[in-house]
C-alpha cells in the first residue's frame, strides 16, 4: 500500500497526504540485494517525508527485530525535510545516516529512536553539519555491532542534544585499555547534558590486553555507580587469557531487550523476562549448574548459541556406569533453536542426553557432523535417542582440518 501512496501519479496520495499525522510502515523482508533494499528504503522515506506534508509521527520498521531492514542514504546529503514531524522510530545502515537525520532538516524533532547496523570510523564522514539540537528532547541510540568511534563521534553528537531529557543507549563498544563505567558515562555524557532526568543503557564494551594493564574486577566497575541514586546498575567483567582480551557489560536494571549476548559463568543472577535469545562464551566450562541457572534466568528462551571448547570438569557418569542419573534434568519450556557448532562434545551430550535435558518442542539444531556422529554413537545411544527424536530439522557442518594446508 505505501509503495503506492507516495507515487506522485497516486490518486490516494492527494486524498491523504494532508490528513495523515501518525503513520507506520512495517512488513516482512523480502530475499534481495541488500544494498537495492536499503537504497529502496531510503527512497520510500524520503518520499512520505516530501508528500505527507502534516506529519508528526513515523515509524519505519521495527527497532527491536535483531535481524531488522535497514535504509542507507549511500554516504550522500538526502534531500526529505519536514517542518513538522516530531517523532521517528527508524533503522538505518550507517552513523551518517543516522546524522542526516540530526542535521537541521527535521528541525521540529524532539523524539528519535535511531538503530544503526554500523558505526564505524571506515563508514564515517565528516563535514555533516552540526549544530545544537534544541528541540531533542528524547533519543535513543541503538547498535548491536561493534563500535569504534564511541569518543570521535557517538560522545560529540550527543553533546549537541543540550536539551535532552530522557536518553537510551544500547550499544558495543571496542575501547582501547579500559572499559566503559560509570566514571565515563558521568564525565562523557551526563555532565553535558543539565536536563537529563533518564538515563537508560545496555553497553558492552571489549578491548584487547597486554601484560602491563591493571585490571579491573567487577567490583572495581561496580564503585564507579555509587552516586547513580535512581538506577539499579548491573555489571559483570570478564577477561579471556586465551584470547587476550576482556569485556564488560553494564546495564539498567529491569532488562529490555530480546537477545542477552555473550553471557559466561559470570553472568550476574536476575530474572530476564524479555529475552528470548541468548548467546553463551567462556573459556571456562558450563557445568550442568549453570545450565540450571541459566533457564531459571531466561524463562522464555526459545534461541541458544553456545561456544565453548572447554570440557566439563564435574561429569557423575564418568565415576558411575550410570549416565548423570544424578543430576536435575533441566526443562526447556520454550526453546526451539540450539545451536552447538562451536563446542566440546561434552555440550552436545548436555542437551542430547535425556538424563540431563527435556525438549518440551521440536527443536532446530546446527552442530558439527563429527560432533553428533560421536556422541550419539552413529544414532544408536539409547541416552541421546528421545531427545534427538525431538530435533525435527539439523543443520549439520563438517569441519576443516586447516594444518593439513599448512
Amino acid at each position: 500500500m505505501i509503495l503506492y501512496l507516495y507515487l506522485d501519479k497516486s490518486r490516494l496520495l492527494h486524498i491523504f497526504q494532508k490528513q495523515i499525522v501518525t503513520l507506520c510502515v512495517n512488513g516482512r523482508r523480502v530475499p534481495s540485494d541488500k544494498y537495492t533494499e536499503m537504497y529502496t528504503l531510503a527512497n520510500i522515506f524520503s518520499n512520505i517525508l516530501l508528500n505527507f506534508t502534516n506529519l508528526l509521527h513515523l515509524k519505519f520498521y521495527s527497532l527491536y527485530d535483531y535481524n531488522g531492514a535497514y535504509l542507507s542514504f549511500d554516504h550522500q546529503s538526502p534531500m526529505f525535510f519536514s517542518s513538522t514531524l516530531v517523532e521517528l522510530y527508524i533503522n538505518v545502515y550507517y552513523f551518517d545516516d543516522c546524522l542526516y537525520l540530526l542535521d537541521g532538516r527535521l528541525h521540529q524533532l524532539h523524539t528519535l529512536f535511531v538503530k544503526v547496523f554500523h558505526i564505524l570510523s571506515f563508514f564515517h564522514s565528516p563535514g555533516i553539519k552540526e549544530e545544537k539540537l534544541l528541540n531533542l528532547k528524547c533519543f535513543s541510540l541503538i547498535c548491536f555491532n561493534d563500535s569504534d568511534i564511541y569518543d570521535e563521534a557517538i560522545v560529540p553528537h550527543l553533546h549537541r542534544m543540550i536539551n535532552l531529557e530522557k536518553l537510551l543507549l544500547y550499544l558495543v563498544i571496542s575501547c582501547n585499555r579500559t572499559f566503559i563505567d560509570g566514571n565515563n558515562l558521568r564525565k562523557n555524557i551526563i555532565n553535558h547534558l543539565p536536563l537529563l532526568r533518564q538515563f537508560i543503557f545496555n553497553i558492552h564494551s571489549t578491548f584487547s590486553f597486554d601484560n602491563e594493564m591493571h585490571f579491573l574486577s567487577n567490583e572495581d566497575i561496580q564503585d564507579t555507580f555509587t552516586d547513580f541514586k535512581d538506577y539499579e546498575i548491573i555489571s559483570s567483567v570478564d577477561y579471556f587469557p586465551n584470547d587476550r582480551s576482556g569485556q564488560s557489560h553494564i546495564y539498567t536494571y529491569p532488562y529490555t531487550l530480546r537477545h542477552y549476548n555473550n553471557i559466561t559463568n559470570n553472568f550476574p543472577r536476575g530474572l530476564f523476562n524479555y529475552v528470548q535469545e541468548v548467546t553463551l562464551f567462556d573459556e571456562r566450562p558450563f557445568e550442568h549448574e549453570f545450565f540450571m541457572r541459566l533457564v531459571q534466568a531466561f524463562p522464555f528462551l526459545k534461541n541458544l548459541t553456545i561456544t565453548n571448547t572447554e570440557p566439563q570438569k564435574y561429569k557423575q557418569y564418568s565415576n558411575s556406569n550410570d549416565e548423570n542419573q544424578d543430576f536435575p534434568i533441566i526443562k526447556y519450556p520454550h526453546l526451539i533453536y540450539l545451536n552447538l557448532f562451536e563446542i566440546h562434545d561434552d555440550y552436545a551430550e548436555q542437551f542430547l542426553f535425556d538424563t540431563k535435558t527435556c525438549f518440551l518442542n521440536d527443536i532446530r539444531l546446527s552442530i558439527d557432523d563429527d560432533v553428533i556422529q560421536r556422541v550419539t554413537q552413529n544414532f544408536t545411544r539409547d541416552a541421546t535417542r528421545n531427545n534427538y527424536s525431538k530435533v525435527k530439522t539439523v543443520y549439520r557442518y563438517q569441519s576443516v582440518d586447516l594444518s593439513k594446508y599448512c
